[in-house]
């Protein structure tokens, strides 16, 4: 059959294309080797935000007693919380597929290796061991096969009870103690959910600072309050190596070993593109030596014409949202438009207690830009609303912009459930706003955001 379109790759980046494209009438098919929805589904965004519910829950009703709370003989109960996770990865696994079905797009299960430019062969296996395969053709390709955890040659990596983000997500158990190995968002965010859930939890991190991607400040102050859950943090450590019993590590340029002990490891060290195994060398399609992910021009075309690329193969931005915009930009020009890829106004959160969530420059970006660069910080706790219901916990509201022009070059905020209000200075980036269009805002009261008005009004 000759398809319009065709996908490898049921992920966000895949699905969201798929979705775009069957809804301007082309005939599209989704090859996919597991199932609909990806890591983000299945083994990232929706486990892990599941669990964090559970673990903010289990934290607040062991420490309410500040609120006029007083739980007698609280218990987790993490069969029951993995239960839950589950049954929500199930349900939403049965709207997607609901959706793409109603939507007449065709998925055809197996592995999809390029053939040529505008064919795909697919491999499907068999019960019986043996392979049988099939060839699915359309006038365009887009590659949407997402990422891996990535593996460190740490010594003693492949012992019992080291575990990368997947098998951390999957525990039925709680471990007594737990060693993170990479304080980024994943790794913070995990730790998180341990260690609220009463988790013996050290976090060992490389750089000088949790989330270095992160504005200064903002990482500072998350690194604070998740220290009042109990985590450890060992920053500019490097590991050295893992034994069955406990952590090897030494701070940076120091030979001076350091031990913890560990009944679970996580290896939160970041992710790498799931780009082998495509056929990608024998088309022609060119690999980014930067992102080591396919390379792609602001279209979403790789070097190979007619065949794209979105989401985290490109190694661009490790964001499921990011991915289901680029595989819509891509689906778009597939079909005769003409649209761009903008990476300046794409949100990011921690969805740790506190949450973080940024949009556009950090300070430090800002100024290596040779940007005149003005700074205006409000304390959460200038928020009635905040401080009622988060009275123990400190915040942040970071607003950078032009001291020249006013415009909006950064938002970044901690505390709260921040996540859900990030959404606004995205629009105020992607609108090219300044401070002045910010004044005119009309926010309700009492709540959080308001701070973006009064911290506007310092800008």
């Amino acid at each position: 059959m000759q398809y319009d379109l065709a996908v490898i790759g049921g992920g966000p980046a895949g699905y969201a294309a798929a979705l775009l494209a069957a809804g301007r009438n082309a005939r599209v098919a989704i090859v996919e080797t597991h199932r609909l929805g990806g890591v983000c589904l299945h083994a990232g965004c929706i486990p892990s935000k599941t669990l964090l519910y559970s673990g903010k829950r289990f934290y607040d009703a062991t420490h309410g007693l500040a609120y006029g709370v007083t739980v007698e003989q609280a218990r987790f109960d993490m069969a029951a919380v993995s239960a839950r996770r589950q049954k929500i990865i199930e349900t939403l696994h049965k709207g997607l597929a609901g959706l793409i079905k109603r939507a007449k797009i065709d998925v055809i299960p197996g592995w999809g290796t390029l053939a040529g430019p505008s064919e795909i062969r697919v491999t499907h296996p068999q019960d019986e061991g043996d392979q049988a395969e099939q060839t699915v053709r359309a006038k365009k390709i887009l590659i949407a096969t997402g990422s891996s955890p990535a593996q460190l040659p740490i010594p003693g990596a492949q012992l019992p009870g080291v575990l990368d983000s997947t098998g951390a997500l999957a525990l039925e158990e709680l471990p007594a103690r737990l060693v993170v190995i990479g304080g980024g968002v994943i790794g913070c965010e995990l730790a998180c959910f341990y260690a609220s859930a009463g988790v013996d939890v050290t976090v060992i991190e490389m750089c000088d600072e949790i989330c270095p991607a992160l504005d200064a400040d903002v990482a500072k102050l998350l690194r604070t309050e998740l220290a009042k859950r109990g985590i450890a943090f060992h920053l500019g450590a490097t590991v050295r190596e893992i034994t069955a019993s406990e952590v090897v590590f030494a701070a940076v340029g120091s030979e001076e070993l350091q031990r913890v002990e560990r009944d679970v490891v996580l290896l939160a060290t970041g992710r790498t593109s799931n780009i082998a195994g495509l056929g990608l060398e024998a088309i022609g399609v060119e690999i980014d030596p930067a992102t080591r992910g396919i390379a792609i021009d602001a279209r979403c075309e790789t070097s190979v014409p007619g065949v794209f690329a979105a989401g985290d193969v490109t190694g661009q931005v490790w964001l499921a949202h990011a991915g289901s915009r680029m595989g819509e930009v891509a689906a778009a020009n597939m079909l005769g438009g003409d649209e761009t890829m903008a990476y300046d106004a794409i949100p990011s959160v921690v969805y740790t207690a506190p949450e973080v969530a940024c949009v556009g420059l950090t300070e430090a970006q800002a100024r290596s830009q040779g940007l005149a660069v003005k700074v205006a910080k409000m304390p959460m706790g200038a928020s009635g609303r905040f401080l009622a219901e988060h009275d123990r916990q400190r915040g942040l509201v970071k607003l950078v912009t032009d001291a020249e022009t006013g415009k909006i070059l950064g938002v970044h905020l901690v505390g709260g459930a921040c996540s859900e209000m990030i959404f606004g200075p995205t629009a105020w980036l992607t609108a090219d706003a300044n401070v002045a269009d910010l004044q005119r805002v009309i926010f309700p009261h009492p709540t959080v955001s308001e701070l973006l008005a009064s911290v506007g009004a310092r800008g």
